[in-house]
């Protein structure tokens, strides 16, 4: 009785803060900052292991995690993913107070943040229709097409052990109220937070909770072109940014009220539709997460290999992505990506290494008949 008096009182004795950008949120804590209360804490609680270690060291935000999430993953390998998961050493860094830059940065085939769990999101795939990344047509995770072995909590594991995101990481959600506030995720490179699908229904405070819906909309007509049929949502390609169609904006994005920031935040939302996790960013984001797509021998990863391909040949028909604006759109409609004839596209259809001949780029499935592992049309 003693003990659990003295440990109410020591953490009453605990100033709390209201969060603001600079002020420690969900799993982290600032470098040089320490209470009573937490020395009894850790007399009292026993030691659970960290899933993340995320601090802030002046003007920064560093996140070091080993890549594996404190609820147990699904079974790897599996029959639709052959990789085991290899724990990592993630010393990764973001601005505390990010800026946003007045552009969209392509994310595509990027990790484009870190859960608090650790785990990074990498949405986009290594998945092209019969296995030609030339072609244009990138297979989306989650548009049915495709089989990659994604356990419960929509990750799976690339060649190189790491486990990743391609949706709503749902136990996180579970984890931190997701389905009743707005949950804090995690971050994304550029330093915004990242929050689960529920938010304010009035975004200049706290109000009534909804699941905000993102402004993306499956294209009409016919593919021009690779797998032809109509636009069903299986492609990257697919899909179309309409201005104004949903809550959020081209990068899954809003300025809003959160618990953790009562003043507002810009920040972006993972949605249970098309783009799952956002594919560009808002601000300008860290060389520390760009490196994660290097690859371990040393060599560059497919995006920075394109560029290689276009400076030495400018009419390479390596693809763009494709975002393009709706015919129909009433507002605005936003082009975030768009081809430019023949000259060097700004944006590069990002993603793995192609795979060798007769084989599927990440997960081993063999070709048969010409056509590739998945079925879009």
């Amino acid at each position: 009785m003693r003990k659990s008096a003295f440990l109410m009182c020591a953490m009453a004795a605990s100033p709390a803060a209201a969060h603001d950008s600079s002020a420690p949120l969900t799993g982290e804590e600032a470098l040089e900052h320490h209470h009573f209360g937490e020395d009894v804490l850790e007399l009292l609680v026993p030691e659970a292991k960290a899933s993340a270690d995320i601090t802030v060291d002046g003007n920064t935000r560093r996140i070091r995690a080993d890549g594996y999430p404190i609820k147990k993953p699904g079974t790897f390998p599996n029959r639709n993913n052959p990789h085991s998961i290899s724990k990592k050493n993630y010393n990764l860094k973001v601005p505390l107070t990010p800026r946003k830059t007045g552009r969209a940065s392509n994310a595509q085939g990027a990790v484009f943040g870190i859960a608090i769990n650790g785990v990074v999101m990498d949405p986009g795939t290594a998945e092209y229709w019969q296995n030609d990344r030339r072609s244009g047509w990138n297979y989306e995770a989650l548009g049915g097409a495709c089989k990659l072995g994604l356990d419960k909590y929509n990750a799976h594991v690339q060649p190189d052990g790491t486990y990743h995101y391609h949706g709503i990481p749902t136990g996180v959600l579970a984890a931190e109220g997701g389905n009743s506030v707005p949950a804090l995720i995690g971050w994304a490179a550029d330093g915004f937070p990242i929050y689960g699908p529920y938010g304010y229904s009035n975004p200049a405070q706290k109000s009534a909770v909804k699941k905000l819906n993102s402004s993306y909309r499956i294209k009409s007509g016919t593919r021009p072109s690779g797998p032809s049929g109509r636009y069903n949502g299986k492609f990257t390609q697919d899909w179309a940014y309409v201005a104004g169609a949903g809550d959020l904006d081209q990068c899954n994005g809003r300025f809003a009220v959160t618990p953790e920031y009562p003043n507002g935040t810009y920040h972006y939302v993972l949605t249970d539709s098309f783009p799952y996790i956002p594919r560009c960013w808002m601000g300008s984001a860290d060389s520390s997460f760009k490196r994660l797509k290097r690859r371990a021998d040393g060599g560059v990863d497919d995006a920075e290999s394109q560029f290689a391909e276009l400076a030495a040949d400018p009419e390479s028909s390596v693809p763009t992505i494709d975002f393009t604006a709706m015919a129909d759109n009433s507002g605005a409609a936003l082009t975030l990506i768009q081809a430019q004839g023949g000259h060097r596209p700004r944006f590069l259809q990002g993603g793995h290494r192609p795979p060798p001949p007769g084989v599927g780029p990440r997960h081993g499935q063999r070709r048969q008949g010409g056509r590739g592992p998945c079925s879009g049309s």
